[in-house]
């Protein structure tokens, strides 16, 4: 059921490590994720592509080295619907995920800890009922075990090449579009519009 020592021990220092970067990139923080859904930061979404390139290398790389077990949950179709739908409500009104709510939890973010408090109710509710759940879930269908590589039949290191592209290009991306200056208009500054007493020159600057 459970992993030799080494390798939870592995798992639980490459945890820290993920939170510390997770601290560090920002993302712990309820208005840089807020100013994500508004598209108006895309600090979020940098790091999780980061994140996924680097996971992918460091994860088919420790399974290849016998230090991690690799273990695909089947693709149950409607408890990936209904939980992604879920998932989203629940980041959008917390203004945090899972992953970045512990680490806020650690900067001493209280509504954060209280957050926490609710998904560790939430699952204990999720496992007493899940008998109830399972024919809903289940009733979509079920893809079995499948990872990208095997459906297309490829190695996985191609796929995760391919990522690393479609990673760097997107960030490339971001980044020209992020230091492309605002076109401005008469009467704003920085792309945000000055009242009309200021544009008008009534104001000294």
């Amino acid at each position: 059921m459970f992993d030799s020592p080494s390798k939870l021990a592995l798992g639980f220092l490459t945890g820290i490590v993920f939170g510390f970067l997770l601290q560090k990139g920002r993302v712990a923080k309820f208005e840089v994720i807020v100013g994500q859904f508004l598209l108006k930061d895309w600090q979020v979404l940098k790091v999780m592509l980061v994140a996924m390139a680097v996971g992918s290398i460091g994860v088919y790389g420790l399974v290849e080295a016998g230090w991690a077990t690799l273990s695909v949950k089947p693709f149950v179709y409607g408890g990936v619907l209904i939980g992604a739908g879920l998932f989203g409500i629940g980041m959008a009104v917390f203004g945090l995920c899972p992953g970045t709510s512990v680490a806020a939890c650690g900067e001493g973010n209280r509504g954060a800890m209280i957050g926490v408090l609710g998904m560790l109710t939430g699952a204990t509710v999720f496992v007493a009922a899940y008998p109830l759940i399972e024919p809903v879930t289940k009733g979509f269908g079920d893809g079995g075990k499948i990872a990208i590589p095997e459906v297309l039949g490829v190695s996985p290191w191609l796929v995760i090449v391919g990522l690393l592209l479609a990673v760097a290009v997107f960030l490339a991306a971001v980044e020209y579009f992020e230091r492309k200056p605002l076109r401005k208009t008469p009467g704003q500054v920085g792309g945000v519009k000055e009242p009309p007493f200021v544009s008008r020159g009534h104001v000294a600057r």
